[in-house]
Order: structure tokens, then C-alpha cells, then sequence
């Protein structure tokens, strides 16, 4: 018993030495802090820096800063930078980059420019130490992103413009670092400058050329191993940061360039990017944060009142020139105040690439200790701050976007949507599932149902049993996304039937199906399971055919025919494709009369929809196929048709289906079918009501129209 208490008090001797004991107490405080401090109001960031002010070496000094933990610290670093250029709304960015260009600008004038003065006639630095303490001044680290992507406003232009800035400011900074130690090792010269240059080019052309390319045919020769693709993920990061480093350049540009050059290939609602900021958030960044707070050393403020006046002076140069900062850019780009704070937040805190701007300076014998120690100090009082700005400006964002919205969506059923995919063919079904956990509003309570309908006969029961087991699966697919899954299975004389039961049943907004086989394909539309789904229900229908997986296509070419804005469903299923656009950070580009795109237009600012949407005029839905000139392989056709006696309904859009699959066999493709009504029409009540005979009435006009019309234009060419 003595042994045991001897070699347990011989364990916890500090600096403690057990790896297994140390990642112990690092794993409970990255649980316990957050919630402790929760109580008090304060962010958990805070509380994760504050710990490891206590246990670091200037505190209780309970664990020291050894090879682990700079391990684990470097790893949340670049996990932060990778998340912050993953999560960036890549046509957002593209769309106001001139933005993060002006507030990148004031982010390195600004700093510079007031930073210089004070440390130089002020603090009586030389030059050289002058100059360098006011870079750091412009430099900044994305400490307070995962607080922006917990209360998801990550995609709000504000992010944008000061993650974009930021990573300009910060790279120019970290060049300028490594053109000043060249010049204190004499290596300023013309052989420099060129290697810099071209090994910065080799960097971005092997990151934003073969990076893609390689993760596409990977995503694509692997898309069923799943933990294969988080591995993938991580290389690529990492080797990127080994990369940025031989080209001359800050680690942490790397994993900012990984996150861009991966971010078309990861939606933000995917399992995949689930895992990523799963483990990210839970280990990796909390890491970082704790080995910041184990650099502070409260104690330089005891060492006289020279340390205690460059650490003030350094702290409220820093808190003033990015108030500044983000004060100029409200001004010029007429932002909130709530937009406002969060820019500033999110650019006040220093760490990563100030501490490599000290460090270096400090042992290249350009600062003294006291720059240094006054350095920490403001990390960790720069680090609290940005974390109270940016969470308070992140809910304020939150209620002003909902009370913006609030007429938008006063009547709608957001909340209780409901989609339904009924399963034919199991090996299909993990694209499609993948498609409607995508366009699945997140607001909605209801899962996402999946069907299968078995026949009526004395095999039925043994039948549901197969089918359940077979469906699971796809429940643990989606768990991974954080979506629910319900699997149903139901029993009828035939397959339309029991979809069209079930999707009144559990009141479906929209019922994704897949593209039915070619040998299904009778004289009408899809064939009669289709079409039998299509008369019996007023809910918007979608039939997909998911070529390759979701994130390898480049755009979405939207075919709408004429008065498709004044159909029930118009708003649907532009909200569901400009979130798939969204999700995807591709464009939209539309063929449609003039009418129909001010309607796609008003109806995408009036919801605040940030989808990328080019219009090309097209009328001549003859000549359907005229569109195939402008259609590229990773290109994803979509077309709204209409079913029979829809205010935009034609018999041209009978053929189309047939023609899509024809001519753009390679291509992923959907088929439109809107609703039609609000809703509360019960097409029970016309069940025995047929229009068939009206309609090919109707056709039959139509068709001599035509001929009559071609036998006057040839008469008038005579």
C-alpha cells in the first residue's frame, strides 16, 4: 500500500512527466473549463487560456512547454487556419474580395503607421526594433473563428472580408519577417527575391492545381471509405504547412491555402466536415489555446514599471488600431455595427504570427525581454477581448437576421419540413440521401424519411424485415452530419401507391426519386410508377440522377421554362437548389425568359440567399437542345418541368426527360416537378375526375399550330 502511494505522489511531482497523466489533465480541462466559466458568462476560449496561464510554467507550473505539447499546440494552429479556409464562402469572398482588399489594407497601413511612431519616439526603440514591433501590430490569428462557427455566421459577409483581409495582412507581414532576417544575415540580394518568388509559385500551383485534382479522383475511386477521406483531409493539411514552410512562408499560409483548395470539395453540412470540426473543436484547437495561455507570464508585470508600460502601450496600440480598422471599413462599406464588432473581433486577437514576429526578432537580438513579455501580456488580453466582441456581435447578428426574416418566414414551414425518399434501388441510395441532407433546411425538427414499399403477399412480412436490416445502414450515413433518419417500411399492392400513401401520411414537402432505367421508360413522361406518383400528389417532386458524388460538379445549369415563377412550388425549389449551390460554393447559371429572372433574382435578395446566379435568356424551347453547346462534364443539369395542367406546363416539357438523359448521359440531372397549389387542395376529392382526353385535345391543337406556323414561315422565306 505505501509502494502505491509513493509511486503515486512520485507521478504527480510537477512538471508532471507521464504522457498518459498529462493528456489526462489536458483532456478535463478542455471539458471542464468551458463549462465552469459558461456560468460566469465568459467564453469558453477564455477559459481554455486561463487554465493554461495556471498550469503552465509561469503559474503552477503542473506541466511545462515540451516537444507534446508544441506537437499538439502546432496541430490546433493549422487546424484553425484550415477550418477558417475550408468554411469561407469561396463566391462570397470572390464577390466583395475588393472589400477584404481595402480592410487588408487598413489592417497593415493603420498598424504601421501608429505602431512605428509610439514605439520608436515613445517607447525609444531603434529603428529596426521599431519597425518590427509594428508589423506585429498587423498581424493577426482566427483564436475567436470557432465561436463564428458555433453560432453559424461563418458564411456573413463580414467573416469573409476579415478572414480574407487577415490572411492578406498576415502573409505580407510574415514576408516582410523573413525579407528582414535576410537582411540581418546579409542575404538580402537579387538570388533571394528570385528564390522567393519562384518557390511561392511552384507552392500555389502544386496547392491550387494538383491538390484538387488529386482529391477529386480520390473522393471519387474512394467514395464508400469514409474514414479513408478524414485521413486524405489531414495529409493534405499538413503537408501543405510543410510545403509553405520550404517556400519561405509561415506554416499557418499553408493550412489557410489547404482549406481553399479543398473547399469546393467538402460541403459544409457533410459528414466529412462534420468529423473536421468535430475533432477539430473538441481536441486539436483547445490544445493551442491552453499553450497559449502557458506562454503568459503575469509575473513581468511585478518587474518594474518599464515592463508594465510597454505591455500597456503595446496593448492599446493594438485594441486601437483594429478598432480603427474595422470602424473604416463600416464607414466605406456602410456595415452594421453588429458587422462592425464582429470584424473587429475577429482581428483582435493576436497569437500565431505575432508570436513568430517577436520570437524571431527577440533571438535575431532585434527586441529586448521586455518587448517580448509585454507581447504575451497582450496576446492573452487580445485574446479575451476578441472573444467577448466576437460572441456578443455573433448573437446580435443572429436576432437581426431573424427579425429581418421574420415576414419572410412568418408563414412558412421551414421548421416542419419533411422529405421523403422512397428506395428502389439500394445502391443508389447513399447519393441521394447525401442530396437531401444538403438541401434539408437545418431549422426543420422532422427527419429525413426513407421508404420502402413492399408488396402485398405472403412474403411481406419477411420482406420488411430485409428491407429494415438494408436501410439501417443509411441511418448511420447520416448520423454523421447530425441528421435524422427514419425508416419506414410499409406494405401495398404496388410501389406508387405506397409512396403516394406515405408521403400524406407524414405530410412530405418533397420527395426525392431516383432516375427510373432506361427500360422503364414508356410513351409518356418517366413511365407509369412515375407518373402514377405524379397525378396522386401535389408535393414538390424531385428525380435525380446522381452521376458522381456531389462535390466534384462545378455548376448547376438551371433550365425554367416560361411562368415558372408564378407556379406554388417556384420558391421551394430555388431556396433548395441555391442552398445546394451554397453548400457546394458553386455558381448557378440559369437559361430562362427575362420575367422569370427578375423573379429568381427578387426572390434571392428578398430571402437573403447568397447563391452565385448568371442568367443566359432562352426562349426556344423547340430547340431545347441548342443548350448542350454551353454544357460541360461536371456540369449539373436541372430542369423545372410541370405536370399536367400547371400554369407553365407545355408538351414540350413531356419530351425533355428523354432528350436530358439522351444527349447528357454523363452529366448528374434532376427533374423538377413543383406543387401547384398552397396545399390545402385534397386531390382525393378529384381522384375520379380524368383530363386525359382534354389534354391530348389540347395537344392536338398545338400540334397544328405548329405546322401551320411552319408552313407560313416557309411561304414567307419563298
Amino acid at each position: 500500500m505505501t509502494e502505491f502511494f509513493n509511486q503515486l505522489l512520485h507521478e504527480i511531482e510537477r512538471p508532471l512527466t507521464n504522457p498518459v497523466l498529462i493528456f489526462s489533465l489536458i483532456l478535463f480541462i478542455i471539458l471542464l473549463s468551458p463549462i465552469l466559466l459558461r456560468r460566469l458568462n465568459i467564453p469558453g476560449i477564455i477559459g481554455l487560456i486561463i487554465a493554461g496561464v495556471i498550469i503552465g510554467p509561469h503559474g503552477l507550473y503542473i506541466l511545462e512547454k515540451n516537444s507534446a505539447i508544441n506537437l499538439f499546440s502546432t496541430i490546433g494552429l493549422l487546424y484553425i487556419m484550415f477550418i477558417a479556409g475550408l468554411e469561407l464562402d469561396l463566391n462570397e469572398f470572390k464577390s466583395h474580395r475588393n472589400k477584404s482588399l481595402v480592410f487588408g489594407f487598413f489592417t497593415f497601413i493603420i498598424p504601421l503607421g501608429i505602431g512605428f511612431p509610439v514605439c520608436h519616439y515613445f517607447l525609444n526603440y531603434d529603428f529596426n526594433a521599431s519597425f518590427l514591433t509594428a508589423s506585429m501590430f498587423a498581424t493577426h490569428t482566427l483564436v475567436a473563428y470557432p465561436i463564428v462557427s458555433k453560432f453559424g455566421v461563418s458564411k456573413n459577409q463580414a467573416v469573409a472580408i476579415t478572414v480574407g483581409g487577415t490572411i492578406l495582412t498576415d502573409t505580407a507581414v510574415l514576408i516582410i519577417l523573413a525579407v528582414i532576417m535576410g537582411n540581418s544575415q546579409g542575404n538580402l540580394n537579387q538570388e533571394f527575391w528570385i528564390r522567393l518568388g519562384a518557390s511561392l509559385i511552384i507552392f500555389s500551383a502544386i496547392m491550387f492545381i494538383v491538390v484538387p485534382r488529386i482529391a477529386k479522383w480520390f473522393f471519387r475511386k474512394l467514395e464508400s471509405e469514409k474514414q479513408s477521406h478524414y485521413i486524405f483531409v489531414l495529409s493534405v493539411v499538413f503537408f501543405a504547412a510543410f510545403l509553405a514552410e520550404v517556400a519561405g512562408v509561415e506554416p499557418i499560409i499553408g493550412a489557410f491555402v489547404a482549406g481553399l483548395a479543398l473547399n469546393k470539395l467538402i460541403p459544409h453540412s457533410s459528414a466529412l466536415m462534420n468529423r473536421i470540426e468535430f475533432i477539430g473543436n473538441s481536441l486539436f484547437i483547445p490544445f493551442f489555446l491552453i499553450s497559449v495561455g502557458m506562454l503568459v507570464d503575469v509575473s513581468v508585470i511585478m518587474n518594474g514599471p518599464t515592463a508594465l508600460i510597454i505591455a500597456a502601450t503595446l496593448t492599446i496600440v493594438a485594441v486601437t488600431v483594429n478598432c480603427l480598422a474595422a470602424f473604416l471599413t463600416q464607414v466605406i462599406f456602410k456595415f452594421s455595427s453588429s458587422q462592425r464588432q464582429l470584424i473587429f473581433g475577429l482581428s483582435n486577437a493576436h497569437a500565431a504570427a505575432t508570436l513568430a514576429v517577436i520570437l524571431v526578432g527577440y533571438k535575431a537580438g532585434i527586441l529586448d525581454e521586455n518587448i517580448l513579455n509585454g507581447t504575451i501580456i497582450l496576446i492573452l488580453i487580445t485574446c479575451i477581448i476578441a472573444s467577448f466582441a466576437t460572441e456578443r456581435a455573433a448573437k446580435k447578428i443572429i436576432v437581426e437576421t431573424e427579425d429581418d426574416s421574420s415576414d419572410l418566414f412568418k408563414n412558412s414551414s421551414a421548421s416542419n419540413e419533411h422529405i421523403l425518399i422512397p428506395v428502389a434501388n439500394v445502391g443508389k441510395m447513399e447519393r441521394l440521401l447525401d442530396f437531401a441532407i444538403l438541401i434539408k433546411d437545418k431549422k426543420s425538427v422532422n427527419p429525413v424519411s426513407v421508404l420502402s414499399v413492399v408488396s402485398d403477399n405472403s412474403e411481406a412480412e419477411k420482406n420488411i424485415l430485409k428491407a429494415k436490416s438494408k436501410l439501417e445502414g443509411f441511418v448511420r450515413q447520416a448520423s454523421g452530419t447530425e441528421t435524422k433518419v427514419n425508416v419506414i417500411t410499409t406494405i401495398d399492392h404496388n410501389a406508387a401507391s405506397g409512396i403516394t400513401r406515405c408521403s400524406r401520411e407524414i405530410m412530405a414537402d418533397i420527395i426525392v426519386l431516383g432516375w427510373p432505367q432506361r427500360s422503364g421508360f414508356l410513351d409518356k413522361l418517366f413511365g407509369v410508377k412515375i407518373e402514377s406518383i405524379l397525378n396522386n400528389t401535389d408535393k414538390t417532386t424531385l428525380i435525380c440522377f446522381l452521376e458522381k458524388p456531389l462535390e466534384l460538379h462545378k455548376r448547376i445549369v438551371l433550365a425554367v421554362p416560361p411562368l415558372a415563377e408564378h407556379e406554388n412550388g417556384f420558391g421551394l425549389w430555388l431556396t433548395k437548389f441555391a442552398k445546394l449551390a451554397h453548400e457546394l460554393s458553386i455558381p448557378i447559371h440559369a437559361h430562362c425568359n427575362e420575367a422569370t429572372e427578375k423573379s429568381m433574382k427578387k426572390f434571392l435578395n428578398k430571402q437573403k440567399l447568397s447563391a452565385s446566379l448568371n442568367v443566359s435568356l432562352f426562349n426556344d424551347w423547340d430547340d431545347f437542345l441548342v443548350l448542350a453547346r454551353n454544357i460541360h462534364a461536371d456540369d449539373f443539369i436541372v430542369l423545372v418541368s410541370a405536370r399536367r395542367g400547371a400554369t407553365s406546363y407545355t408538351s414540350i416539357l413531356d419530351g425533355l426527360p428523354l432528350k436530358i438523359e439522351k444527349h447528357f448521359s454523363d452529366n448528374s440531372r434532376v427533374i423538377i416537378y413543383p406543387q401547384q397549389y398552397d396545399g390545402n387542395i385534397n386531390l382525393e376529392n378529384y381522384s375520379e375526375v380524368s383530363t386525359e382526353t382534354l389534354n391530348r385535345g389540347i395537344e392536338v391543337v398545338q400540334k397544328i399550330g405548329k405546322e401551320i406556323g411552319s408552313m407560313l414561315k416557309k411561304k414567307n422565306q419563298e
